[in-house]
């Protein structure tokens, strides 16, 4: 594999961010059932991520892990 195929490969903070969503439940008037919106995840808000090729985990700085998508 060349060079640029290798820093092609690895994945950095900000791609895995961007990659992953936090599930945020709303409270909707009227309604049982809650609202699920998905929210993006900031490069800050990373402490780890690992890629594992067909999906990349990302554990938050308050302790969620969360999964994306692998590309």
């Amino acid at each position: 594999m060349s060079e640029s195929e290798t820093q092609e490969a690895q994945l950095t903070a900000a791609t895995a961010a961007k990659r992953v969503k936090r599930v945020i439940l709303e409270a909707v008037e009227g309604k049982d059932k809650p609202r699920e919106n998905r929210v993006a995840v900031t490069e800050d808000e990373v402490l780890s991520f690992k890629d594992y090729g067909t999906h990349v985990v990302v554990v938050t700085r308050d302790g969620q892990k969360l999964v994306g998508n692998g590309k």
